[in-house]
């Protein structure tokens, strides 16, 4: 049994059922919901998984719904359903951040596809995830001396010129960053400005 997750928002009960009974057949795990405000009602998503969305319902609409989704931090991809009329929102859609989008009547290997690469791309930001929060907790525990050597380090500068800028002997800064790059798991100064260049690009997101 899988255990990647899919919600699926449509309003029309038998589209729901039919597209349920698809993916339960394929061992994923399933929630559906008639309306985007009833999926906000209980939403909130652990691991892996996505959504698959009308973009077109009463009420809140499916591209309300992935606005809201995304003020919320939603980590899961979105796959919308659309009709021959919706195609150029959806692509708009695409352009914001929608994963994928299906014209309907689609294939179902095709929908099959889509669901299979939202949930690859919904693995690999977890994965990219607990990769942040190990540095974040790296770095939480260095010292602030520890912590003004790894920036220093990070532009680039000598150990001669971070003593002059700190005000300290070189040896307390071969120390200091001897422990810095312990704690941070280091193997070589190259992976250090990597993980940091990698770390502060996702806190920018």
């Amino acid at each position: 049994m899988s255990t990647a997750h899919i919600h699926i928002v449509d309003d029309d009960e038998a589209f729901r059922d039919s597209l349920a009974f698809l993916l339960e057949s394929h061992d994923y795990m399933l929630a559906c919901h008639d309306s985007a405000e009833a999926l906000l009602d209980n939403f909130t998503p652990q691991g892996v998984g996505c959504l698959i969305v009308d973009i077109r319902m009463p009420g809140m609409s499916g591209l309300e719904l992935f606005e809201e989704l995304n003020n919320r931090q939603n980590p899961w991809p979105v796959i919308f359903i659309t009709g021959h009329g919706d195609v150029p929102m959806a692509v708009q859609a695409v352009k914001r951040g929608a994963h994928d989008f299906l014209e309907k009547p689609f294939n179902q290997q095709n929908l099959l596809a889509a669901v299979e690469s939202a949930l690859a791309s919904s693995r690999q930001q977890q994965a990219s995830a607990a990769v942040r929060d190990r540095f974040a907790e790296c770095l939480a525990s260095l010292t602030a001396r520890e912590r003004e050597v790894l920036d220093k380090v990070v532009e680039g500068k000598m150990n001669k010129v971070i003593a002059d800028e700190l005000g300290i002997s070189i040896k307390t800064v071969e120390a200091h960053r001897g422990k810095m790059m312990d704690k941070m798991r280091a193997r070589s100064i190259a992976d250090l400005v990597q993980a940091v260049v990698a770390w502060r690009q996702g806190e920018k997101q």
